[in-house]
């Protein structure tokens, strides 16, 4: 499996950035995608997911309102859009997958494929 994520930079508060995530090279039709952040010091923060075959969306409570994550199931981009963004939403920001059900991505630890990961500054 390769993800590949885009859309990452320096962004004013109240601003608004679209993370890309390009995926491939699953062996299998169901599986998920998520976007995980983490922020220097704290710990990995899911933040949403999303299945493969029916778009079924999963947000962390926190997380809700301001994140939307969606896909172009043609070309296997997962997006996440954010709005609102403030300080405390820099981090480094992952897509990752797994082959479990939705009811579990959010645990950090059942990945087991993850992009590079990509920086989201929110600042003045």
């Amino acid at each position: 499996v390769q993800l590949v994520e885009s859309g990452g930079g320096l962004v004013q508060p109240g601003g608004s950035l679209r993370l890309s995530c390009a995926a491939s090279g699953f062996t299998l039709g169901y599986y998920v995608i998520s976007w995980i952040r983490q922020a220097p010091g704290k710990e990995r923060e899911v933040i949403s997911c999303i299945t493969s075959t029916d778009g079924k969306t999963y947000y962390a409570d926190s997380m809700k309102g301001r994140f939307t994550i969606s896909r172009d199931t043609a070309n296997n981009i997962v997006y996440l859009q954010m709005d609102s963004l403030k300080p405390e939403d820099t981090a480094v920001y992952y897509c990752a997958s797994t082959y479990l059900g939705i009811s579990a991505c959010a645990l950090s630890g059942v990945y087991d494929a993850w992009g590079q990961g990509i920086q989201v500054t929110v600042s003045s």
